[in-house]
Parts: C-alpha cells; structure tokens; sequence
C-alpha cells in the first residue's frame, strides 16, 4: 500500500487550463496527469544522474 500526502497547489491559470486539456486528451484525472508528470520527470533525472 502506498502512503499519500495531500498538498494544496497554486499554480497558474494557464498552466491548470493545459493541464486540465492534457489529461484530458490522455484519458486521465488531473491529479493522475501530475502524478505522471512528476514520476516521468524524476525518473528521467534518476536516468541521466546514472549516465557517464
């Protein structure tokens, strides 16, 4: 089982409008948009931090 935490967010109105139109062009809730966002960023710094 994983542990959440919940945050409150304040971001740009433009930013949450792209947000909200890329989830849901990708089929997702917003919260699993980010979720997304956020893993695929930190794995991609994980993979160049292990690169030469």
């Amino acid at each position: 089982m994983h542990e959440e935490t919940k945050i409150t967010l304040r971001i740009p109105a433009d930013l949450h409008r792209w947000l909200t139109d890329q989830a849901r062009a990708n089929r997702r809730s917003l919260n699993s948009e980010i979720l997304h966002r956020l893993e695929s960023g930190r794995d991609a710094a994980a993979a160049d931090a292990e690169s030469p």
